[in-house]
């Protein structure tokens, strides 16, 4: 376990919960269709996010969960926010309805730089 991962508390993550540095994010994500969700606000999404992402705002509390409740909970599913924080809470929480396989991109939207 590095520092890095003890300090930003990803040893404490369920194992369906895998966090993907930014080359293994990108080439995930565009090896096919996948299930690809920006967890931040409208506003956020709007001033830039990935390309084919679906903007799923982690704040919105019953609106996140039914809209979650739309797609596969035994695909995997792709989620990323600003920094990274907000996307390991989405990501438990997505555990929690019974997504099978979550992947993170560490360090957000701030590191993704395509």
């Amino acid at each position: 376990m590095s520092i890095l991962s003890f300090l930003f508390k990803e040893q404490n993550l369920p194992d369906e919960i895998n966090i993907l540095d930014r080359e293994e994010y990108k080439t995930a994500i565009s090896k096919s269709k996948v299930q690809l969700v920006d967890v931040r606000t409208k506003g956020e999404f709007l001033s830039g996010h990935i390309k084919g992402a679906r903007n799923i705002d982690f704040f919105q509390g019953v609106a996140f969960d039914a809209a979650f409740s739309k797609l596969k909970k035994d695909a995997p599913v792709y989620i990323y926010c600003q920094s990274g924080n907000r996307s390991q809470k989405a990501a438990k929480k997505l555990v929690s309805l019974g997504f099978t396989k979550v992947y993170d991109l560490r360090g957000g939207y701030m590191g993704w730089r395509y």
